[in-house]
């Protein structure tokens, strides 16, 4: 029991390290990514190629004035940037990064709690992390932060719909919410992957992890160019920081989960270990989510909306009853 508990510690402390630090060096690859596909520059002065930047952005959030505007409702707008970060972490829990190796003779295996509900555990983490940006939103005295903090509201609880209702289909063919059951699923190589038999999903699911996490064409909570900063507006300091890091550890767990079910998961790739398979598929779709904020415009709310309840979300139904009914015959 000390061994477990012990174990599930260092678990903890590695996760909130790692993805911390990774957080921060995915905006640097952001910035380079962007500046390459925009003909501009990214970070180049600080240190080689810029890498130095991330420390230099990681002090001035640390050392950065934070305040708190005059009118704002105290308690909600300082413990709103903590619901942000610790739902995002709380959902990675669940999450199986590898396959379990050995250490010394002992077995490790790459998830906090194997819960026989795991994506169930993880889209509900990641749904509560909505608080987050409403609370803040809405604890402002700015009507831009009031703005975001709606919008925060009627995207999320839209998506999250679609979310739902997309990851209905595979889970009728796998039979168990189990992340490690779904992945063992599709052992049989790179044709038992779900893609194949449920494309529809895929895309379903992952357009609607570009909404639940915020990113661009569907970043309405803090669009620039309507809303100045949205729920961010009054934030600065690691306050603010707290909200990214928290979108960015998301955006870490939604491509994990993309690639668990859909992908293959953490299963050897022809000559490449699974632990590597799975580093690589991660590292694609981040990419994936860069290059689409590089290529794609804003949405209009109505446009989202629109693409949400009468697009998107009929198509998740319908698939879901084509899947019923082949399992059926």
């Amino acid at each position: 029991m000390d061994s477990y508990i012990i174990e599930t510690i260092v678990k903890v402390v590695v996760i909130l390290t790692i993805f911390s630090a990774l957080a921060g060096f995915t905006t640097y690859i952001e910035r380079k990514v962007l500046a390459f596909m925009q003909r501009r520059p990214g970070p180049l002065h600080v240190g080689p190629f810029g890498l130095l930047q991330i420390l230099c952005d990681g002090a001035k959030l640390f050392t950065k004035e934070d305040f708190i505007p005059q009118h704002a409702i105290r308690p909600i707008f300082m413990i709103a940037p903590v619901i942000t970060a610790a739902t995002a972490f709380i959902a990675m829990t669940a999450v199986p990064f590898f396959p379990e190796f050995t250490v010394f003779g002992y077995t490790v295996k790459p998830i906090v709690a194997d819960i026989n509900v795991g994506l169930l555990f993880i889209l509900g983490a990641m749904a509560t992390g909505l608080y987050g940006p409403l609370l803040g939103g809405m604890a402002q005295a700015n009507k831009w932060g009031l703005l975001g903090g709606a919008r925060t509201a009627i995207q999320l609880l839209s998506y999250e719909v679609v979310t739902g209702l997309s990851i209905l289909a595979p889970l009728m063919l796998v039979g168990s919410l189990s992340l490690i059951d779904i992945n063992n699923y599709q052992a049989g190589g790179l044709f038992d992957w779900l893609i194949w038999t449920q494309p529809v999903a895929f895309f379903l699911f992952l357009i609607a992890g570009y909404a639940e996490t915020n990113r661009t064409p569907f970043d309405l909570l803090e669009h620039e160019a309507e809303v100045v900063a949205g729920y961010a507006t009054e934030y600065s300091g690691m306050r603010w920081g707290m909200f990214f890091i928290g979108e960015y550890a998301n955006l870490f767990t939604i491509s994990f989960v993309v690639v668990l079910v859909f992908l293959g998961g953490y299963n050897d790739l022809w000559f490449i270990p699974g632990g590597l398979a799975i580093v690589l598929k991660v590292m694609f779709l981040i990419f994936l989510f860069l290059w689409t904020r590089a290529s794609w415009p804003h949405v209009r709310p109505d446009q989202l909306m629109w693409l949400c309840w009468k697009i998107l979300m009929p198509l998740a139904l319908v698939n879901v009853v084509i899947t019923g009914l082949v399992i059926m015959v």
